[in-house]
C-alpha cells in the first residue's frame, strides 16, 4: 500500500464473519451520550422552570451572545429573504421543488377494511398537532436541513410548525440569515434563536409567553441535542438521536479513485468524528484512493478537520475477497450513506438491506442527496439504519384505527371475545360484551 494519508487498513480477505462480527470489526466514533445527559440535566431544569430570560442567559453561556429576540420577528425573516443572493435563492428553490416531488409520493391514504359484512376497520393517517424542527449551527450553515425538515412536515399537513436554530454572534444574536431566508421561502415564520439542549427543552416543556410545547422534535444536532432528545423522549416524540455523519463506499476495480476519494472527503468535512469507510475488492484501488486522499485533503479549505476524521478510529479502507463479502460487510455496518461504485450496480443494489440511503453509481454522490436529489438527508446514523428509516412524511403522521361494527357483526363475534377474555382472567372484558345483550330495565 502507498503510505499516503494514515487512514486505517482492515484486511478481511479470507475471513467469513457474521453480521454482528462485521459490525464490530468496522469501528465507529465513540460518543458518550450518557455522560452528555448528565451534563444537560441542569439545562433542562432551567428551561422547564424558566422564562425568556433563562433562554437568553443560556444563549450567552453557550453561544456567546444574548439575543434581543428569542422569537425572531417576521420583519427580520422577510428581510433575510430580500437580502438573499439571487443565485442561492434559485438553488434553494430548485432543491425545495425536488424534495417536494419526492416526498409528495409518500403521502398516506385512508384505508378501510371490511372484516366481515357490517364490520369495518379504517386506518386514517393524522398529522401530529405541532412539531419543533431543529436546524444546527456552528461549523457550517445548514439551510438544506430547513428544507429536509419542513417540506415533509408540510406535506403531512402538520398544522403548527416551529423552527429553532442557534443564535450567532456575528448576526447580533439571530440565527444565520440564510437559515431565516430559507424559512421565509417555505412560509415558516415561527423561528426561535435557541440552540442545543435548551432548544429541545423549550420545545418539550414550552416557555410561557414565548413558545408553546410541541408533540414531536426532529432534526440533527450535536451530542447535547441527541442527549436532550433521549432525555425528553416520552414527553415528546423524536425522529432519532443523530450522531456523526457516515459514508460507506462499496467499490470494485471499475471505480475511479479520484471520485471515491472526493466522496470520502466530502463527508469527512462535516466533523472530526465523521466516518468514511471504503470497502473494496481491489488492493490497487485502495492504494490509489489513499494517494488521492493525500493530494486532495491538502488542498481543501477544511484540511485539518478532514484529516482528523479520515485518520480517526471511525474511518478505514477495508479489503474483501468479493463483492458478495463486501455486501455482507455493508449490511453489517449499516451506513447512514452508502455509495455503490461497482460494475453490477442494479444487482448489488438489490442486495443492500441496511443503509440510510443508497447512492447508485458514480453520478449519484452523497453530496447530491445532501442537497438536491429529492431524497431526505436526515438519516439514521450509528448503525441504526438496520432498524430505522430516514425522515419522511410518515415521521409526522400517526396511524389511527377507527373501528365500527353493526349489531349483527357484533353479535357474531361476541362469544369469541368473551372466551378470550375469560382465558386471560379478565372477566369484566367479557361482561362489557355481554352487557350489550341485556334488556334495558
Amino acid at each position: 500500500m502507498n503510505p499516503g494519508i494514515a487512514i486505517a487498513l482492515i484486511d478481511l480477505r479470507g475471513k467469513t464473519l457474521t453480521k454482528a462480527q462485521y459490525k464490530r470489526v468496522i469501528p465507529r466514533a465513540t460518543l458518550d451520550v450518557a455522560h452528555a445527559m448528565v451534563a444537560i440535566e441542569p439545562i433542562l431544569e432551567r428551561v422547564k422552570h424558566g422564562d425568556e430570560d433563562v433562554l437568553r442567559e443560556l444563549a450567552l453561556e453557550f453561544d456567546g451572545v444574548k439575543p434581543e429576540h428569542i422569537r425572531v420577528p417576521r420583519s427580520v425573516i422577510d428581510s433575510a429573504l430580500s437580502d438573499l443572493d439571487p443565485v442561492l435563492r434559485i438553488a434553494l428553490e430548485t432543491s425545495i421543488g425536488r424534495v417536494r416531488v419526492v416526498h409528495q409520493e409518500q403521502a398516506r391514504r385512508t384505508m378501510s377494511t371490511e372484516v366481515v359484512p357490517g364490520a369495518t376497520v379504517t386506518q386514517r393517517w393524522i398529522p401530529v398537532d405541532r412539531v419543533g424542527l431543529y436546524v444546527p449551527g456552528g461549523k457550517a450553515v445548514y439551510p438544506s436541513s430547513v428544507v429536509m425538515n419542513v417540506v415533509p412536515a408540510q406535506i403531512a399537513r402538520v398544522p403548527s410548525i416551529a423552527v429553532a436554530s442557534p443564535p450567532q454572534r456575528e448576526f447580533g444574536g439571530l440565527p444565520h440569515p440564510t437559515i431565516l431566508a430559507t424559512c421565509a421561502l417555505l412560509g415558516i415564520y415561527e423561528v426561535y434563536a435557541v440552540g442545543g439542549a435548551q432548544a429541545v427543552a423549550m420545545f418539550a416543556y414550552g416557555v410561557e409567553g414565548v413558545c408553546e410545547p410541541v408533540d414531536l422534535v426532529t432534526g440533527p444536532g450535536n451530542i447535547y441535542v441527541a442527549a436532550a432528545k433521549r432525555a425528553l423522549r416520552g414527553l415528546i416524540a423524536i425522529d432519532s438521536e443523530a450522531g456523526p455523519t457516515e459514508i460507506g463506499i462499496l467499490a470494485d476495480e471499475s471505480a475511479i479513485a479520484g471520485e471515491v476519494a472526493a466522496d470520502l472527503i466530502s463527508q469527512a468535512e462535516h466533523d472530526v468524528a465523521a466516518a468514511a469507510v471504503l470497502v473494496t475488492t481491489s488492493e490497487a484501488l485502495a492504494a490509489d484512493v489513499r494517494t488521492e486522499l493525500t493530494k486532495r485533503v491538502a488542498r481543501t479549505r477544511h484540511a485539518e478537520r478532514i484529516s482528523a476524521a479520515l485518520t480517526g478510529v471511525q474511518s478505514a479502507i477495508v479489503l474483501v475477497d468479493s463483492i458478495k463479502q463486501g455486501i455482507d460487510v455493508m449490511n453489517g455496518y449499516a451506513a447512514e450513506h452508502l455509495e455503490l461504485h461497482v460494475r453490477e450496480l442494479d444487482a448489488v443494489a438489490l442486495e443492500i438491506r441496511n443503509a440510510g440511503a443508497v447512492f447508485v453509481g458514480r453520478f449519484a454522490p452523497v453530496s447530491l442527496g445532501d442537497y438536491s436529489a429529492g431524497s431526505n438527508h436526515v438519516l439514521p446514523t450509528g448503525g441504526c439504519a438496520c432498524h430505522s428509516s430516514g425522515l419522511s412524511v410518515q415521521t409526522f403522521l400517526k396511524g389511527v384505527n377507527f373501528i365500527q361494527y353493526d349489531q349483527r357483526s357484533f353479535t357474531e363475534i361476541a362469544a369469541t371475545v368473551i372466551t378470550l377474555a375469560n382465558a386471560e382472567d379478565l372477566p369484566a372484558h367479557g361482561e362489557a360484551m355481554s352487557a350489550r345483550f341485556e334488556e334495558e330495565s
